[in-house]
């Protein structure tokens, strides 16, 4: 298949697309994505959402979106070229966009549940999720630190973070979880796991043949030998030399102020990073509007615009969907790298 610019082949299979939090942007992105499929631009995908609420939310933004309901996966891409496809997930409050209601958290929820199914049985080639606001699913019984976390269970496995965009890959190894207790956290051996995942992920859905991985230092310009920090001679260093011996092509540990320029990233394909902001501040001054988060290590595709449910614009008509698009196109290639026999198309 061709690049993220390119076109997408035909195939019986489409993309689904979750609700994501009904009051931020979710809806407004799924519509402006559809607007921009262009000639087999973007590949086919539906959404799991309510589909009135699509056709009123459209109305309100002038954007002129056919909504047409279908009642199983198989039927999007039919449809597609000329409305997008909606297999509806109804909500039982109305929606005032940047006012979250814990009343339409189940309803997020079964969005993902529903798309992940579809995923398992082969439906559908793969799922891509709209932000979710995690604080109005807690009130609704939503008992997960995010995404990730919830496709692990739902999918048996242990899924792993990396957020993409030109330029740069970055797998934080702990995520959702303070400062403070990162170091508690990391392990060689789990430095090494997540090693050999990313290595075999890049491989099997990004066709790098032989992958390069970084791996960042915790501390200041790598501890400085133990003055500012024994983390990367006790946990880093080790994990760094295990992954060496089983043949992994490995630079690092390297301070991450060093890490990010255009130079340094010349230098590998994916970089390992000790915690949360370590790996998305970087990705998101790089692009911020193209950003993806791509979960691997699931039986199943999996990506996500890498941004919020940005409440401070909901409604309003301004929101980007850069991130989502690419998104969209992601999870295609990686279906296709994944053995997919062809990718949707629009027309």
């Amino acid at each position: 298949m061709s690049g993220a610019g390119g076109t997408f082949p035909t195939s019986s299979l489409s993309l689904a697309l979750t609700m994501g939090e009904p009051a931020g942007i979710g809806g407004e992105l799924a519509l402006k994505a559809w607007l921009a499929r262009g000639d087999g631009a973007l590949p086919a995908f539906f959404s799991l959402d309510d589909a009135d609420r699509l056709r009123a939310l459209g109305r309100s933004l002038g954007l002129d979106v056919p909504i047409q309901v279908i009642h199983a996966p198989e039927e999007a891409v039919k449809h597609f070229a000329q409305a997008l496809p909606v297999l509806s997930v109804p909500l039982p409050e109305e929606v005032l966009p940047g006012h979250p209601s814990a009343a339409n958290g189940k309803a997020v929820q079964s969005s993902i549940e529903r798309a992940v199914r579809f995923a398992l049985d082969g439906r559908v080639l793969g799922v891509v999720t709209n932000p979710i606001h995690k604080s109005v699913l807690y009130a609704a019984g939503f008992r997960h630190p995010g995404h990730t976390e919830l496709l692990g269970e739902l999918t048996g496995s242990d899924g792993v973070m990396m957020l993409t965009c030109p330029g740069l890959r970055a797998v934080p190894l702990t995520v959702h979880c303070a400062l403070r207790e990162v170091p508690g956290l990391l392990s060689t051996g789990l430095i090494v796991s997540r090693g050999e995942l990313v290595a075999h992920a890049l491989a099997d859905d990004f066709g790098i043949n032989r992958p390069r991985l970084a791996i960042a230092a915790l501390n200041p310009h790598g501890g400085e030998d133990g003055a500012l920090g024994k983390e990367e001679q006790e946990i880093i260093e080790p994990a760094a030399a295990k992954l060496r011996e089983s043949g992994y092509d490995i630079l690092g540990p390297l301070p991450a102020d060093t890490l990010f320029h255009v130079g340094a990233r010349a230098l590998y394909d994916a970089v390992l990073c000790m915690y949360h902001d370590q790996a998305l501040i970087p990705l998101k001054t790089i692009d911020f509007d193209r950003g993806v988060n791509v979960t691997l290590g699931l039986p199943i595709v999996r990506t996500s615009p890498d941004h919020g449910t940005a409440f401070d614009i909901a409604g309003q008509g301004v929101a980007n969907p850069a991130s989502l698009i690419e998104a969209l196109k992601q999870a295609a290639q990686i279906a296709c790298r994944r053995g997919a026999q062809s990718l949707p198309h629009s027309a």
